[in-house]
């Protein structure tokens, strides 16, 4: 059968031979036995429910294999022929163009290149999956074959429920992912009913199919690190020769190494799996690669002498390298990390006193001493980082759930007001009032968020470099526009960007689809979009063009030690934002949306929304870009500018300037000696 044929067959007719694992690419590791006896017989009895009757005796004896070796039912089985990756957008089968772009998509999600665990669906973040199993894969792509205009398909959690009627007007898909009863949403939770087979984790852009590679997070890790160099050094100082120390190249983090080199610095990124600090390497994202800790001293202070701009990533462990560093006074400007802390028992962190091997093992066989090892492996880590920030280093949570994993450690994670590190809140101390900002706080809240800036992207679905390299032209031609008239409070912003877009070919930032990622506000995610339809009917570009963002956004994303870690009102710990711009994209026009419990900090702790909007040129296509954009952005920045933040205020402000219909409303802005004395 061909590749449409497979594609439109779905489950199979007849039961394709079992499949062994590749050893090609990197897998997934055991998860943790949860599950009672009964659940067992649960987990199996939901996974047949795929299949035909006949297929049950071999497939539950299979299945029962899979859930004692992995934790999980993947169906290794069912894993399709064809090659995985982003075709061009006409070769799928497809009744509806924008079914055809969402499969894209989803492959996308899906390629080797592209994904962490590919055999176990999962994309990034150790345990950000597409879908739970390959059997609902092939449901949904056959759905998405034989869809119309006038459907939408439902996905609970990677299941495909169903298509129902619907319209033109209405998304064509709506995804949820781990929305889980509040009072069943902790890490045990997670793991026993992903076991049984009923939710899985989406993390941000896996779960929702706007993953595009490590490109993804470049741009903001970018301007994160440039912004911060920003703060520390001196107005005629570069960051040339100057070191960005931070941990992890699997998945989105293996952006670090690509940003520092783009922002200008040395960096040294540490990553236990060699598997995946080799895949990096061979993609171009970092620069050398080490596996001696010795070796890498000398070439650090090399590095340092010579001024270089350099990437280099440590097969180790990243607390090793801190220690280390410290002994040799080897100063750190700039400190982070972006290891996968929300998933920290199975496989997000790693201990120091482990070997990689000696943690997977572990973490299954004896969760409670891993758990030991991973927090007493981040009081040293802390311990470290106290010791270099003393000597002046900057350090910033990355958004990882890094300090909040620490904190439960009982690490040395806050500071007195004689500046003394201390494993607990002083009694003047919130709990979660931390020594360290959070890298939204210092840098892309007030910066960026605040404004309307955030990871605007879009997908070239001919798949063409061509197109890509004329979507670059118009979106540089269109911000280069957009800043001749831009206020003051933006032109830096206006001009990193401009930066950026010009820059980005020469970067080698593709990975799997043809895409881009570009931080703009709402004007200029508009305006660009915009003039992508004029060239889609012009025949400029050849096919149509993706919209989406990262979560990791103005609007979509509410998580209170990240994406809003800069509101100070409270309502950081509320989800409201998220539901609404969820809703609210979806009667706007968006072509599919989604809404997910958990992402990048961990399930429970965030409520991420997303989109995904298909440009094909028709005056349709332009009205729902004009509405759903502006919504999306201005959404995020009406919360913001409520919770007091003034760049949100001003920018709210300006856009209700040239917006008559936008009337949103203002906060008035309390005195602080009235509020002094009240309570005595």
């Amino acid at each position: 059968m061909d590749f449409k044929s497979q594609v439109v067959q779905g489950i199979p007719q007849e039961l394709p031979s079992k499949k062994e694992r590749s050893i090609a690419v990197s897998h997934a590791p055991k998860r943790k036995e949860i599950l009672s006896l009964d659940e067992k017989k649960l987990a199996i009895r939901n996974a047949l429910r795929y299949f035909p009757k006949a297929w049950h005796t071999e497939l539950s004896k299979e299945f029962a294999v899979e859930l004692k070796e992995h934790g999980r039912i993947y169906m290794y089985r069912f894993m399709p022929d064809y090659d995985m990756y982003a075709r061009p957008v006409q070769e799928y089968p497809a009744k509806s163009s924008q079914a055809a772009a969402l499969m894209l998509m989803i492959q996308n999600n899906l390629d080797p290149a592209v994904a962490q665990h590919p055999e176990e669906l999962i994309t990034y973040g150790g345990n950000g999956a597409v879908f739970q199993n390959w059997a609902q894969y092939l449901v949904t792509m056959k759905y998405l074959a034989t869809m119309i205009d006038e459907q939408t398909l439902h996905i609970y959690s990677g299941h495909p429920m169903g298509l129902f009627p619907s319209s033109k007007e209405a998304p064509r898909v709506v995804v949820t992912n781990g929305m889980m009863i509040p009072n069943y949403s902790k890490p045990d939770d997670w793991e026993k009913y992903n076991a049984l087979g009923v939710t899985q984790y989406g993390q941000m852009t896996a779960g929702s199919y706007m993953y595009i590679g490590p490109q993804g997070i470049v741009h903001g890790t970018a301007i994160t690190v440039m912004n911060a160099f920003r703060k520390v050094l001196e107005k005629d100082e570069t960051p040339a020769g100057k070191i960005f120390l931070t941990a992890g190249l699997g998945g989105m983090s293996g952006a670090q190494p690509k940003a520092g080199n783009i922002a200008g610095c040395i960096t040294i990124c540490a990553e236990v799996n060699a598997v995946a600090a080799l895949k990096r390497h061979e993609q171009g994202w970092v620069d050398e690669l080490l596996d001696d800790i010795d070796a890498l001293v000398h070439r650090t202070k090399k590095a340092i002498q010579k001024k270089e701009v350099v990437s280099l990533a440590f097969i180790g462990n990243v607390v090793a390298v801190w220690e280390r560093f410290y002994q040799e006074n080897i100063f750190i400007h700039l400190g982070s990390d972006q290891t996968s802390l929300h998933n920290p028992w199975a496989g997000g962190y790693y201990p120091v006193d482990l070997s990689f091997e000696e943690s997977n093992v572990l973490m299954s066989s004896d969760p409670e001493t891993f758990k030991e090892s991973v927090q007493e492996s981040l009081r040293r880590h802390i311990n470290a980082i106290n010791k270099h920030a003393k000597k002046g280093t900057y350090f910033f949570d990355y958004g990882n759930a890094f300090l909040l994993e620490a904190s439960r450690a009982r690490a040395a994670v806050y500071k007195d007001a004689k500046g003394n590190f201390l494993d607990s809140p002083s009694k003047d101390q919130g709990e979660k009032n931390w020594a360290y900002p959070s890298y939204v706080q210092d840098i892309l809240g007030p910066m960026c968020f605040d404004y309307g800036f955030g990871p605007f992207r879009w997908v070239c679905a001919s798949g063409k470099p061509e197109d890509l390299r004329k979507t670059d032209a118009i979106a540089l031609e269109t911000m280069q526009d957009i800043k001749k008239t831009a206020p003051k409070e933006i032109q830096q912003q206006m001009q990193d960007n401009i930066k950026w877009i010009e820059e980005a070919e020469e970067n080698r930032l593709v990975i799997g689809s043809q895409a881009r990622i570009l931080y703009a506000d709402a004007e200029g995610r508009a305006k660009i979009a915009a003039a992508f339809n004029q060239a889609i009917a012009s025949g400029e570009l050849s096919a149509a063009v993706i919209l989406g963002r990262d979560h990791h956004d103005v609007s979509g994303t509410d998580s209170p030690f990240r994406e809003t870690s800069n509101i100070y009102d409270g309502s950081k710990f509320t989800a409201d934002m998220a539901i609404h711009n969820v809703i609210g994209d979806s009667f706007r026009g968006a072509t599919w949306v989604s809404i997910h419990n958990g992402g990048g900090v961990g399930w429970g702790e965030v409520i991420n929304g997303g989109f995904g909007l298909v440009l094909d040129g028709s005056e349709e296509a332009s009205r729902k870009l004009r509405n759903m954009l502006f919504y999306d952005v201005n959404n995020g920045i009406s919360r913001r500018s409520w919770a007091r933040n003034k760049e949100a205020i001003f920018a709210i402000e300006r856009e209700m300037a040239r917006t008559p219909q936008l009337k949103v409303t203002l906060p008035n802005l309390v005195e602080d000696e009235l509020l002094n004395g009240l309570f005595i």
